[in-house]
């Protein structure tokens, strides 16, 4: 799209993410909305995905480095229920106190639940008990909602680790709110598939 800000993603992995989890967010920001993505994870160190696929990040996840940052979005692994797993409330504090947008899918909404950032915001994950027995009696909880696509609340995105293609169009359109109505007809496309 034409005239649209410009605009930095952040995009965080760690070991054994989610290959399908950020490529329709990656592609369309860049292709679609002008955006520049970088790849974030702990230390800035290389890091394989489910799938195999080794990706080297373009920077680590502190804050200081990630000043220019306008969103970033946590993709799921199964690292993140792990108690060794980074901490990235500083990073996702920061994003958020200068207005920015913050996003986790699948498992990578356990760093945003103990984090404390789906306190009064409407959020889901996998599962209200999967999530819960994780996170344990997380800030928010009773805010959790049972459905299949993502969710955006003060400008916090959630998405269960099924739904890659509303996760990246909420997430996008929250950033891009100028861009809602042509992200709305994608997410449509995308969706023509499940719905034959």
């Amino acid at each position: 799209m034409e005239n649209l800000p410009a605009k930095t993603i952040g995009i965080v992995l760690i070991d054994g993410y989610a290959d399908w989890e950020f490529g329709f967010l990656s592609g369309g920001a860049v292709e679609h909305m002008g955006a520049k993505v970088v790849f974030l994870s702990p230390g800035g160190k290389a890091v394989r995905s489910i799938g195999g696929l080794l990706a080297q990040p373009d920077r680590g996840i502190g804050v200081d480095e990630n000043r220019d940052l306008d969103a970033v979005a946590l993709i799921g692994s199964d690292g993140w229920p792990r108690p060794d797993a980074p901490d990235l409330a500083p990073l996702v504090s920061s994003v958020l106190a200068r207005g920015g947008v913050v996003g986790g899918i699948c498992a990578a909404t356990v760093p945003l639940a103990k984090g404390g950032f789906f306190d009064g915001r409407r959020h889901t994950s996998n599962g209200r008990e999967w999530l819960a027995n994780i996170a344990g009696n997380y800030a928010g909880a009773s805010q959790y909602q049972d459905v299949a696509s993502a969710i955006n609340d003060g400008r916090v995105v959630s998405a269960p680790g099924t739904a890659p293609v509303s996760f990246a169009m909420t997430f996008l359109s929250e950033v891009y709110p100028q861009a809602a109505e042509m992200l709305t007809g994608a997410r449509a496309m995308f969706g023509a598939e499940h719905s034959a």
